[in-house]
């Protein structure tokens, strides 16, 4: 443990170091969009009233918990679209689904999964990216419809 942090102090990195190095700046750069996603989840769910939420909003970050956050997403999907489609049913605004967002989200949850299975965890984890950022976009926008719709 000693030698793993020499390169520090002696200044040249060895294999081990320079892998080690990656893997943390690759832990770290996968964990920051995943934490604006949740802060992005988290908000929208403060925009609802707390009559119309169906999960209290810090419960998004659940998501951190190993194993249980791939389950946890298809809850998340499922209770921000119905908390969504209350809160614009109370508010009275149209929305272009009767249940937002819930496609997407059910799309990359799964997309999500399948990327364990081989040959087609690749192709499962691209689409499932794809889809994890439309529903992000998506969450978004319907937070400032919200937002919006509060100020007028």
């Amino acid at each position: 443990m000693e030698n793993m942090f020499n390169f520090i102090l002696i200044g040249t990195p060895g294999p081990f170091e320079i892998i080690l190095l990656f893997f943390i700046v690759g832990v770290f750069l996968g964990i920051l969009p995943l934490i604006f996603y949740l802060i992005t989840l988290q908000k929208t769910l403060s925009q609802v009233s707390p009559e119309n939420r169906k999960m209290p909003p810090s419960n998004v970050w659940l998501t951190f918990i190993p194993l249980f956050g791939l389950a946890w997403q298809f809850v998340i999907v499922s209770k921000i679209a119905s908390s969504l489609k209350s809160e614009f049913n109370s508010r009275d605004i149209k929305i272009d689904s009767n249940n937002p967002g819930y496609g997407i989200g059910i799309a990359y949850s799964i997309l999500f999964c399948a990327s364990i299975i081989p040959f087609l965890g690749m192709v499962a984890s691209i689409a499932g990216l794809i889809c994890w950022i439309l529903y992000w976009v998506k969450i978004s926008n319907y937070k400032l419809q919200l937002t919006e719709s509060q100020k007028s």
